[in-house]
């Protein structure tokens, strides 16, 4: 059994932060829709290191 790792508060704020967004988001299925794919899109391209390499 391997132990979670713990967060910072700053982590823990901005994971907060996202969810609150997708959240307000599912008001409209237009806007809910196009969270889903930017979020879907956002990490397969941080899988791939896309933004390790765009900082780097």
């Amino acid at each position: 059994m391997t132990m979670a790792r713990r967060r910072s508060l700053t982590s823990q704020l901005y994971r907060a932060a996202r969810i609150s967004n997708n959240i307000s988001s599912l008001s409209s299925p237009t806007r809910a829709a196009r969270r889903a794919k930017n979020v879907a899109l956002g990490r397969a391209l941080g899988r791939a290191g896309v933004w390790r390499r765009l900082w780097k």
